[in-house]
């Protein structure tokens, strides 16, 4: 009986300590309670070529989480990594080829043109040499315009040479395009990211493309979260977001959508607090702080309301904010090695008798 008691009084002791070994850190002030992400926005565009391989392969060194090459169609129908409608303000096209009906769409020009050119830096800090120090590109010609398979092979050799995981964050830009949207999924599905865990996200500012992605989800058997791109607006005191097709609220979104990418400079912690309210993620673009001082004083008070994720130039300093915020572990009772210690004897006890 005496027994019985001991071990029933030592299992109570260890009911009482094992709610903090459980809870042993606090959780981020995220929907998930996960780390926010760190988006690299063009890759490290900041600092070299945006949208070029070698830009992208600096972000994943400094810690993104995810790297985002917006999506455009060639003439000839392939997908390039390019923010702008045109290739004037980031290559040398006026250089090698006449303007062509007044200007230099990127739909004008086919892939083989668009790879002759090659992609000059824009970003504040960077050289006017597209040079990075310490940093040297394992590519051939890393600031050539990329193919969006390109940068999904790049991701995949990065991933499994370094034993990271880093996603991928694609933007069917505008006008609405669907042989564009059709195309980003197929190429997915091509490359092997079809599964959850290749973390994919797919975003537009048109409502009507992040509805045609998501069908061409279903229909080719791939796994990627959307986002819906736009301005926080808040219309009769429902928050919404304001996409490149109009005004949908928060719930309409919910409808169609995992999650919103919405500029910085709207965001509210109400915003944030309504669209966790009905499941939506909230990350924020685009941080361009030129310091680390920058960095914390634009992205930890979005930090502190919750914010899930963010688009910046810079990596390096993103990374820097996220993970100073990481939780605090919470120290297990000074006597619970003994405890356990007193348990494991018990045990052994135990099994002497049972011998």
């Amino acid at each position: 009986m005496k027994s019985k008691m001991k071990l029933a009084a030592v299992a109570a002791m260890a009911t009482a300590f094992s709610t903090p070994m459980l809870e042993a850190a606090t959780a981020y002030n995220t929907l998930t309670g996960e780390a926010p992400l760190v988006v690299a926005h063009r890759g490290a565009s900041g600092y070299l070529p945006e949208e070029t391989l070698g830009s992208y392969e600096l972000a994943m060194q400094m810690g993104a989480d995810y790297i985002e090459p917006d999506v455009q169609m060639t003439a000839d129908g392939q997908l390039v990594a390019m923010h702008d409608s045109t290739l004037t303000r980031t290559t040398n096209v006026a250089d090698l080829f006449e303007a062509r009906d007044g200007g230099y769409k990127v739909s004008d020009f086919t892939l083989e043109e668009i790879k002759t050119l090659t992609v000059k830096p824009t970003g504040a800090l960077s050289a006017p040499d597209s040079t990075y120090a310490g940093f040297t590109p394992s590519m051939a010609d890393p600031y050539k315009v990329p193919t969006l398979g390109e940068v999904l092979d790049l991701l995949t050799e990065y991933n499994t040479a370094n034993g990271t995981e880093i996603g991928i964050y694609p933007e069917s830009k505008t006008p609405y395009n669907s042989p564009q949207n059709q195309a980003i999924v197929a190429t997915l599905k091509d490359k092997g990211y079809d599964e959850p865990s290749d973390k994919v996200i797919l975003q537009s500012f048109v409502r009507e493309s992040i509805i045609e992605m998501g069908e061409a989800l279903i229909e080719q058997g791939v796994s990627a979260s959307l986002a819906q791109l736009g301005g926080v607006r808040l219309v009769d005191g429902v928050y919404g977001v304001n996409g490149s097709d109009g005004f949908f609220s928060l719930a309409d979104i919910a409808d169609i959508a995992d999650g919103v990418g919405v500029s910085a400079g709207g965001i509210t912690e109400d915003f944030i607090t309504a669209a966790h309210d009905l499941g939506l993620i909230v990350h924020a673009y685009t941080f361009r702080p030129l310091s680390e001082e920058a960095a914390f004083a634009m992205i930890q008070p979005m930090l502190d309301w919750g914010l899930d994720g963010f688009f910046t130039d810079y990596t390096d300093f993103g990374r820097t904010v996220v993970d100073a915020n990481a939780p605090a572990a919470v120290p297990l009772p000074a006597g619970l090695p003994l405890l356990f210690a007193g348990l494991g004897g018990l045990a052994l006890l135990r099994r002497r008798k049972a011998a």
